[in-house]
């Protein structure tokens, strides 16, 4: 590692030889490689995107010039390479290095980054900003071939394209998001990049030119004889029909070739793309062969490629389980994710049923519409889309599912609180929206037996639109069902105490029946209920339940504002006004990375905290 351990900056690699350029993308692998085995990550992605990080970094100084990145998963070289290699120690941990762009922690992150499709859109506003201001720095936006499948990704091209801004867009294209990218856009840049035809001629007019007396001078100044060749086998690309100057594909891991053409783009002074194909997991064989089981992965063994954690059941796992059964008993069950069939739990699904799959790539919106028009011709879609991504689909579910009352399944992956993806992956605000959409029903399963119970009715025996949201991971130490349909009870009863009334639901449950047994130990005895459904709340069932005192502490996993605690206090005061109902939450910042055991206690929600919070209220 000696040359990794010299660079903190652009400095640093503008003072190096090709050759140290090239041996430091070695260490920089061996480095990620070591490191994420232990803290785990998103390591292919970042192996993939090596060469490409140290080539931007060596052209543009990211302490002026402004690198905005698309989703941010890959920015771990660029962390790297602008001074905070000792904080890997301690990546994605609480208060430590976050695993995404981060404006907190270093002026050479230009702008947060954890949802996709959004850098075109960002870097533009940014070269727009330093056009009216008369300001001198340069805008690079890298987005991924996934990222394009989303369609603010064109909306953003499309403005870019023709806005006279300077600023260079690199498409890293690795035919991957997390699984392998889906529609035309992925066979357009296929097409490109693998052009016999156009990659021969390329190879062999390279190859003359090095036998001239200066050729390769001429070879880099001969850009315009290339693009001309590359047209005339290739025609035009949707780029430079939109109005760009399109300059490749280049070789993503070719080190001299990615810095001169990247000089090159930054010297145009116009909106040009840049088209690099690279090699997802590169460089490391376990992740070149299973780019997606390395696209974020725990801690693993390096020698072997072995995840180190044990394999548990998760709510993921269940749900694609049980989405079989229902599949085969009726056909007009169908399956959409958006470019999540392995994190959703639908790959079996996607393989037995591929014909009733539908995976869009990245594009929530578009999933949720679609599932609309499917239920209105008769068929139950079930839409599979992690939590913090269904707030793009707001408006496609008020119009275009909840208008007209259709029959389509949402099923929210990773709600709640998701660990160390942090602040843009948590999963703390669909409880609120969802609430605020008419015919709206929400479930919130505790264990897997009730998930699939819930699944079933809601595939099986709904009518209109139904959600259901269950967290990451396994179940908690409660593993059975009380659903019974809508017309069963909706609050189960997990402990009767008199002095203090919890409610809350889902994965919380096991927090509260820790505070209440660590409140008895006291001499508080509490009674807990859970919500098996936070749409329409049965205050009626609540009510019947109260314990004796009139203190109800509402216990829930989102943040401020986005819970059900105003409309219980508003529901309980009609009915029993003596009650009073107090809450603990999120709070209304947004949560930072961490473990959820570190976060429930930086949040208040840790069994002790909670019992903490309810002597104080009671002692009021």
């Amino acid at each position: 590692m000696d040359i990794l351990q010299r660079v903190g900056g652009h400095e640093n690699l503008v003072a190096l030889t090709d050759e140290e350029r090239t041996q430091l993308c070695g260490e920089i692998r061996q480095f990620l490689i070591s490191s994420v085995s232990k803290t785990g990550g998103h390591l292919a992605g970042n192996l993939g995107a090596v060469e490409l990080s140290v080539a931007i970094e060596t052209v543009f100084n990211t302490k002026e010039d402004r690198l905005v990145f698309d989703v941010g998963h890959q920015s771990y070289v660029h962390k790297l390479l602008t001074g905070r290699r000792a904080d890997f120690a301690h990546l994605r941990q609480y208060g430590g290095l976050s695993g995404f762009p981060k404006p907190e922690e270093s002026d050479t992150d230009a702008f947060v980054a954890g949802h996709a499709s959004s850098s075109v859109s960002i870097g533009l506003g940014m070269a727009r900003a330093r056009t009216l201001q008369n300001q001198d720095y340069h805008v690079v936006v890298l987005i991924g071939d996934g990222a394009c499948t989303g369609g603010m990704a064109y909306e953003g091209l499309n403005d870019a394209a023709v806005s006279g801004e300077p600023m260079v867009i690199i498409l890293n294209d690795n035919e991957m998001s997390i699984g392998k990218n889906v529609g035309g856009m992925s066979r357009h840049l296929s097409r490109l990049r693998s052009s016999e035809d156009y990659l021969d001629a390329k190879r062999l007019y390279r190859q003359i030119m090095k036998k001239l007396p200066g050729g390769d001078v001429l070879y880099h100044l001969s850009s315009q004889l290339k693009n001309r060749l590359k047209r005339f086998l290739l025609h035009t690309t949707i780029f430079e029909n939109m109005g760009f100057t399109y300059l490749g594909p280049a070789d993503g891991h070719d080190l001299p070739g990615l810095i001169s053409l990247l000089t090159t783009a930054k010297e145009l002074n116009e909106p040009v793309l840049v088209h690099v194909v690279t090699k997802k997991g590169c460089g490391y064989p376990f992740a070149e062969e299973d780019p997606a089981k390395f696209h974020g992965i725990g801690s693993f063994d390096p020698e072997t490629g072995k995840k180190l954690s044990p394999k548990i059941r998760t709510f993921s796992d269940s749900f694609g389980d049980t989405m079989l059964e229902l599949a085969e008993k009726n056909d007009k069950v169908c399956a959409i994710t958006a470019a999540m069939p392995g994190g959703t739990g639908l790959l079996a699904f996607q393989q037995k049923y591929p014909n009733r799959t539908f995976d869009v790539g990245i594009a929530e919106e578009h999933a949720v519409s679609m599932a609309g028009g499917l239920a209105k011709q008769g068929m139950i879609p079930v839409v599979a889309i992690y939590s913090t991504f269904l707030q793009r689909s707001y408006d496609q579910i008020m119009q275009d599912i909840a208008l007209l009352q259709l029959h389509v399944v949402l099923a929210i992956d990773r709600a709640g609180l998701v660990g160390d993806d942090g602040p843009t992956h948590h999963g703390v605000f669909d409880v609120g929206f969802l609430r605020q959409v008419p015919g709206m029903q929400i479930l919130t399963p505790v264990s897997l037996k009730e998930q699939r119970d819930m699944l079933r009715w809601a595939v099986e025996d709904c009518h209109g639109p139904v959600a259901i949201r269950y967290p990451r991971g396994g179940e908690s130490s409660y593993t059975a069902s009380d659903w019974q349909g809508p017309d069963g009870p909706q609050v189960k009863c997990h402990r009767r105490g008199e002095d203090v009334t919890f409610v809350t639901y889902g994965r919380l449950l096991d927090n509260v029946l820790e505070a209440a047994e660590l409140l008895s130990n006291q001499g508080v005895e509490a009674t807990v209920l859970r919500l098996l459904s936070v749409s329409d709340l049965p205050s009626q069932q609540v009510q019947e339940l109260l314990s004796d005192n009139h203190r109800v502490i509402v216990v829930e996993e989102v943040c401020s504002g986005s819970g059900i605690r105003e409309a219980l206090t508003w529901e309980l005061d009609k009915r029993c006004p003596d009650y009073r109902v107090y809450g603990i939450d999120l709070g209304r910042d947004f949560v930072p990375h961490g473990s959820q055991k570190e976060l429930y206690k930086h949040c208040g929600l840790d069994a002790q905290s909670i019992a903490a919070y309810t002597m104080e209220v009671l002692s009021v």
